[in-house]
């Protein structure tokens, strides 16, 4: 997507995008070496970053903020030690571009890479503008008169953001609901059966959708969707998806409200063709989170002090096209997937023996898939060690298969829950509010009403990342009884690389959109997963710098450590995904991109 210029084209535009900071354009065309520009760059920088604090009265608080942090990204971006980490240097690319006769074997400039710099020397001089209201009336006044001023404008606010919220369908909608049952009933129609079947979550297990033959039956696909899950069932890749989720996508295929949950299960074309290409690589790891590294025994991985993960059951009733095991899980609802008696003994003998581990997370695949027997055998032997405080079910059941929330169910879970000595707590993934349907409200009251909490985590997609999508999706979650727990950058798995959104957007939207919702519904974190090490909060600037912006535009970050006032470990650099590029495939599905213009200022 990245739009390449002419040679011509760019140089000029370039030498514009430099002379918004006169003093950097002269130091840039000087006659001198590299390390003498790059001396007298960061002089210059520190001299503004001086200017801007001393002077703090001459801009706008928020523009002050912006101006502050952009400078301090781009004397990042200069540091020697940044273009080390990063394997490229901003200074020498542009130096080049400007003031060399060839540019023989360097990359060329894309109209992402001017974005960036252009937005980065505008917040540099307090130049940003994108405050553009004028201060609100109401501080020019006191008393009554000015509440009742600052009411209005807070009113005005509120219809802005419920009108956005508006856009997104909920499962609970009446129109919704009648569509969604009217699909349910040709999927009946189509097995041949009765609300006593569609209502038992084994019937659902037993005749999961596995080719795209039946799906088209059902659902129409386009060419490109048929094609990819062809492709995928000859490539062994896995692919699947329950009689009620398919109950909950528009037939027609419009493309609109059930875009998002299409995107979860039916995997892109260049998705499957990077998995095919993996596959036929030995050398190549799909072990993203290097889970092979913190696994000091089967079914089990460690992160963290006090938290184990258990992994019983690697198999799920569908799978998610971004899942992080997508390297581990051979199919969906497939067989031999079970850790197997001895080495799941082994996993809980493991955990009795540690007595400083407090919490285990039960997650695979999905772990209430077993039978409710196998489940309530985990869960007492668990109940069994004192030293365990909080279970942890991580299950999507509550979306893809509600109908598993049995009664027999939450009375095995609830019983292991003891006030003030344990604490069960299920964790699960809705992703848009249209998965929000009387079925999942009810199957979540039943924990709900039995005590047990029930929390989300959703993972932040293109598919989910328009103007106040997420919010209108934790709102309806509150009201079924669901906590917002997590928000999650997507994974920067390259065969996942259409579903990545920049991190800039996840904290626009949390800074922008969610901040508009109570307190008890933005209770979610957002994180970035670290390989090796764990969750990295991105709310906390100080665990993350900025260290470059390659000529394609994307962004790289290091992150640091959640141990770094612990023990020495290395830091984790990743690139992200561009901005513009992500701006132009927004446009390009019919979104204004001037609602979105504050993302640059992100860091």
């Amino acid at each position: 997507m990245v739009n390449v210029m002419n040679k011509h084209s760019k140089v000029n535009r370039l030498r514009q995008i430099i002379a918004i900071d006169k003093d950097l354009e002269t130091i840039l065309n000087l006659p001198k070496s590299l390390e003498e520009k790059r001396f007298l760059l960061r002089r210059h920088l520190s001299e503004l970053l001086i200017t801007v604090f001393d002077e703090s009265q001459r801009l706008p608080p928020l523009e002050w903020i912006v101006c502050r942090d952009a400078i301090w990204v781009l004397r990042n971006i200069l540091a020697p030690r940044s273009e080390e980490l990063s394997g490229f240097s901003l200074l020498s690319y542009v130096d080049t571009l400007l003031n060399s006769t060839t540019s023989a074997g360097l990359q060329p400039v894309s109209s992402a890479f001017l974005a960036e710099l252009e937005h980065l020397l505008k917040g540099c001089t307090g130049n940003s503008g994108i405050y553009k209201e004028k201060p609100p009336a109401f501080l020019s006044h006191s008393g009554r008169r000015a509440a009742k001023m600052r009411s209005t404008d807070l009113s005005r606010m509120a219809r802005n953001s419920a009108h956005a919220m508006s856009r997104y369908c909920s499962g609970l909608d009446n129109d919704l609901q009648r569509q969604q049952s009217l699909n349910k009933q040709a999927i009946q129609n189509h097995f041949g059966i009765t609300d006593l079947e569609w209502n038992d979550w084994r019937w659902h297990t037993r005749n999961i959708i596995r080719h795209p033959e039946t799906m088209g039956q059902l659902v129409n696909l386009s060419p490109g969707e048929a094609g990819a899950i062809a492709k995928a069932k000859k490539n062994h890749i896995p692919f699947g998806i329950t009689p009620y989720y398919l109950s909950l996508m528009d037939p027609e295929n419009n493309k609109t409200w059930d875009r998002a949950l299409r995107a979860q299960v039916i995997p892109p074309a260049d998705y499957v063709d990077q998995m095919i290409e993996y596959r036929q690589n030995d050398e190549c790891s799909m072990d993203f989170m290097f889970e092979n590294d913190t696994s000091p025994i089967d079914g089990i991985t460690r992160r963290y002090p006090n938290i184990v993960i258990l992994k019983p059951l690697l198999t799920c009733p569908q799978i998610c096209v971004y899942c992080q095991r997508n390297w581990q899980i051979e199919d969906v609802y497939s067989e031999g997937a079970a850790l197997g008696k001895k080495k799941l003994d082994r996993a809980l003998r493991w955990i009795e023996e540690r007595p400083e581990i407090n919490e285990v997370l039960i997650t695979g695949g999905d772990p209430l898939l077993l039978a409710d027997e196998q489940l309530e055998s985990i869960l007492t032997r668990l109940a069994r060690m004192n030293h365990i405080l909080r279970i942890r079910i991580g299950t999507r059941t509550l979306v893809t298969l509600p109908q598993r929330i049995t009664e027999t169910l939450v009375q095995i879970i609830a019983r292991i829950q003891e006030p003030g000595r344990r604490e069960i707590v299920v964790v699960t993934h809705f992703e848009h509010p249209t998965e929000i349907t009387p079925e999942a409200m009810r199957a979540v009251q039943k924990f709900r009403l039995s005590g047990i909490g029930v929390y989300n985590q959703l993972v932040f997609t293109y598919y989910n990342s328009r103007r106040f999508e997420a919010a209108a999706l934790r709102q309806k979650l509150r009201l079924i009884g669901v906590t917002p727990y997590y928000t999650f950058n997507t994974k920067g798995k390259k065969e996942t690389d259409s579903y990545r959104v920049p991190i800039a957007r996840l904290l626009q939207e949390q800074q922008e959109e969610a901040r508009l919702l109570p307190g008890t519904v933005r209770t979610d974190e957002i994180v970035f997963n670290v390989p090796r090490l764990g969750k990295n909060y991105l709310r906390a600037a100080q665990n993350r710098d900025i260290i470059a912006i390659l000529p394609d535009g994307r962004r790289v970050y290091e992150f640091h450590p959640w141990e770094k006032k612990l023990a020495l470990v290395d830091t984790y650099i990743y690139t992200d995904v561009s901005i513009y590029d992500y701006l132009q495939r927004l446009k390009a599905d019919g979104e204004k991109i001037k609602d979105y213009e504050t993302i640059w200022y992100y860091y």
